[in-house]
């Protein structure tokens, strides 16, 4: 899940480092389409291919892998068509297949690497279900493998047309659906999927990550627990750890619903005044960015107040994250009695996540995800541009490439930079082509297109053109 923090405030001198400091060896997954994943770890389990990146573990089948290669440090510039984070994202739920079909199928259905219409309605004139279902259900998957969030939708709809009680299926699209900011829809496919299939592993995995989707987090740990009990697996233990803190913190915990938000504090340590607040301030602001951006999130969102302790326990984040949202505003308040400017900028940037990941479908690169909730606050870089323009021209700024993944496994003195950069880019692009643009942006991500397909897309360059532009652009407005 897409874990989007907002740092604290660093009193330490920032530093000029190599940005390959950020990477020791990894190994490289080659896929069919051309994509490549850089991961910390990699074995095979089966008929999938589980690897690591940080503490994260996810998994792909072995039908979309063509090799993986040892490397030692990864070049400056990751392979660009996609970020690590947002492979990891689009992969993270893998549930095993068992649908019954040979390669002749795969072979009739992809054709050049594409899913052929033309096969598919010849499946459907021949009149067999089950190959049919399964033929849908072979395009869903590739489309899904390649970002193709919509017409994978349309392709397993159509799977279940012609097998509308098969637990694969049902799992599978109850996936996408998560992916998607659809959980809420989820939730019943998965359901639907477990009462066919009760002793699947799978089938409960999916189930507990739509129940922890929902905010059902109770259901969720009982699913999970359930599907390790069948078959142990890293992902699922990961995931009911979490919950399980989750779920330890918050016991004692009220809850509060408004029309966009539901809020869940423990009582002794806000006052009724403060939470009135608190909610009003986020109703604002939560207008503010439909104005801005032009969507809205299709639930009520989850904020969670924790005192700081908490806040730590509950995310296992480094100590210089000041708020966390992965679905769920997570907002640390210890000693706070009323919505200072700090706080209310807290809010407005997490919640900003929120409405990114909406229009990107959770495909945005961590660097515009946090550049886009920083102009929004919103912040400027004022003092600190003088010491970025700097650093531009020294070229020892960190390549956009690698701040396309989490922040989190960042240093406090590389997360001041990351975050730097990211709001300078950000702030570039909005001031040179306007917030229609970043929309943009966001919407051709949502649709399936690489970062740098989407930027020229958009504002006509790649990462080598958008670099070159920023550093001009700091040093025109900031540089001495």
């Amino acid at each position: 899940m897409l874990e989007c923090a907002l740092m604290r405030p660093i009193v330490t001198p920032l530093l000029c480092f190599a940005a390959l400091s950020l990477y020791s060896s990894a190994e490289v997954i080659h896929l069919k389409n051309g994509r490549s994943i850089w991961a910390d770890q990699v074995r095979q389990n089966g008929t999938h291919l589980e690897y690591e990146v940080g503490e994260s573990s996810y998994a792909i089948p072995m039908s979309v892998v063509d090799r993986v290669e040892a490397a030692g440090t990864p070049p400056q510039a990751v392979p660009s068509q996609e970020s690590t984070r947002v492979q990891a994202q689009a992969m993270d739920f893998a549930p095993a297949a068992d649908l019954q079909y040979g390669s002749d199928l795969i072979e009739r259905v992809i054709r050049d690497d594409r899913v052929d219409p033309d096969a598919l309605r010849m499946l459907e004139s021949e009149g067999n279900a089950s190959t049919t279902a399964s033929g849908y259900f072979v395009a869903a998957n590739r489309e899904m493998e390649n970002a193709n969030f919509a017409k994978a939708r349309s392709y397993f709809e159509s799977a279940l047309r012609f097998s509308p009680q098969n637990p694969t299926i049902l799992n599978y699209y109850a996936t996408l659906l998560v992916r998607t900011g659809n959980a809420p829809e989820a939730l019943s496919y998965a359901q639907r999927a477990v009462r066919l299939a009760p002793h699947s592993p799978d089938t409960l995995a999916v189930l507990g990550y739509a129940q922890f989707a929902v905010d059902h987090n109770r259901e969720a740990i009982d699913a999970w627990k359930r599907s390790l009990a069948l078959r142990p697996d890293a992902r699922v233990q990961k995931y009911l750890e979490k919950a399980e803190r989750e779920e330890h913190a918050e016991s004692d915990f009220s809850q509060r619903e408004s029309g966009h938000f539901t809020l869940r504090y423990e009582g002794k340590d806000t006052s009724e005044s403060f939470r009135r607040e608190l909610i009003s301030v986020l109703d604002s602001d939560y207008d503010d960015l439909v104005r801005q951006l032009g969507v809205a999130p299709r639930s009520a969102i989850a904020v969670v107040l924790y005192t700081e302790t908490t806040f730590f326990d509950v995310t296992q984040s480094p100590d210089w994250v000041s708020a966390m949202n992965d679905g769920k505003l997570r907002i640390p308040i210890s000693g706070v009695e009323s919505v200072t400017p700090t706080l209310a900028r807290v809010l407005k940037h997490e919640l900003a996540h929120s409405f990114i990941n909406q229009i990107s479908v959770g495909r945005c690169p961590q660097w515009l995800n946090e550049g886009i909730a920083q102009v929004l606050e919103p912040k400027t870089l004022s003092s600190r541009g003088s010491r970025l323009s700097r650093i531009f021209q020294d070229h020892a700024d960190l390549p956009f490439n690698i701040l396309e993944s989490s922040f989190i496994r960042l240093t406090p003195q590389q997360a001041v930079l990351a975050y730097d950069e990211s709001l300078a880019v950000v702030e570039y692009i909005n001031e040179t082509y306007g917030i229609s643009d970043v929309q943009r942006i966001l919407q051709r991500l949502g649709e399936g297109s690489s970062t740098e397909t989407a930027l020229r897309s958009t504002i006509h360059a790649d990462y080598g053109g958008l670099r070159d532009e920023v550093a001009h652009y700091l040093a025109t407005k900031y540089g001495q």
